[in-house]
């Protein structure tokens, strides 16, 4: 208890919780319904980023299958808001639901190591795409759409997509504090020595399993919550864009590119791509369509030249940032 107090009161985290907090206020101060989507789309990738640097940047497993958390979310959320169901608690529902799936694959799954682990997390994307297709109850492969009269209980589709935004900016406050404590807990001296040579930490005395299954989890919940209010946004959602594996992809990015293993690094990595994607999407022509080539371009740059990412590069060349950059 007193090492999470200790962490609780260190300046670098209420740095990011202050950071993330003026930040995402901005759409508020303008009261423009660009801004809000703009950031909204920020604050999602920056919780989808954070949640799998718990797995990928404290353990190294490279997780292609984290959208499945996203997805699988987005699903039970919107069929618990089509039943009528508030969002919180409908978000939250899935959330539990998601990471108890998690805990039940975890175990058989996270006894694989290195590209093993990699191909049979896409294969769970792909199974759970393949069922949730073929559930009647579910939309089948059209999916499932909501009546705009479900906005009413929040006064109106315009104040739901402002009560949306406050949530996820809660969300993404959340999951950033819990990187930050996670990393700086037992339990993440634990996931970074199994990163850095998981025999050696299971000779240590380190329960490698236990410790990888709980980051597992841990990386599950929250995805299932923004998945939730993503489509519940949307007022539709199908398995073409529920179990994208171009959103894995993308997350997998932005935490290199920030820097794996750090807290600031999904963050600014989520920041960065989702701008740079946006503006490609708005692009005239061919652009528009180089969104996935950019997405391996950026990769194949930081594993050549800055493996550690921007974070980490900036934490290795000045040593004085340390203090600050988690």
């Amino acid at each position: 208890m007193r090492p999470l107090l200790r962490s609780l009161r260190r300046p670098p985290l209420w740095l990011l919780v202050l950071v993330i907090l003026l930040v995402g206020s901005w759409p508020y101060v303008t009261a423009s319904a660009l801004n809000r989507e703009t950031f909204f789309l920020i604050l999602m990738f920056v919780t989808l980023a954070s949640s799998l640097n718990i797995l990928l940047g404290y353990t190294g497993y490279v997780n292609f299958g984290n959208v499945v958390f996203f997805g699988l979310g987005g699903y039970i959320g919107f069929y618990l808001i089509r039943e009528g169901w508030h969002l919180v608690p409908a978000s939250l529902v899935a959330a539990t639901a998601v990471t108890l799936f998690a805990l039940a694959i975890g175990g058989p799954v996270l006894r694989l190591r290195g590209a093993y682990f990699a191909l049979v997390t896409i294969g769970v994307n792909e199974a759970l795409r393949a069922l949730v297709t073929n559930l009647d109850f579910l939309g089948a492969s059209t999916g499932m759409s909501l009546n705009f009269s479900v906005y009413d209980a929040y006064g109106g589709a315009r104040n739901a997509q402002w009560f949306s935004y406050g949530y996820v900016l809660v969300v993404t406050l959340l999951v950033v504090v819990l990187s930050y404590l996670v990393k700086n807990a037992k339990l993440g001296l634990g996931l970074q020595s199994i990163r850095e040579d998981e025999d050696a930490a299971e000779v240590l005395g380190i329960h490698t399993s236990r410790a990888k299954l709980v980051a597992f989890a841990l990386s599950a919940f929250f995805p299932a919550v923004v998945g939730t209010v993503f489509f519940f946004k949307n007022t539709n959602i199908e398995p073409a864009s529920a179990f994208q594996l171009r959103t894995s992809i993308e997350a997998i990015v932005m935490v290199m590119l920030g820097g794996a293993g750090t807290v600031w690094g999904p963050i600014g990595g989520a920041a960065a791509y989702e701008r740079l994607r946006s503006s490609l999407i708005t692009a005239p022509g061919v652009l528009r369509e180089l969104q996935l080539f950019l997405s391996g371009v950026i990769l194949l740059l930081i594993v050549l030249f800055i493996p550690e990412g921007v974070i980490g590069y900036v934490r290795r060349k000045f040593s004085r940032t340390r203090a600050v950059l988690e």
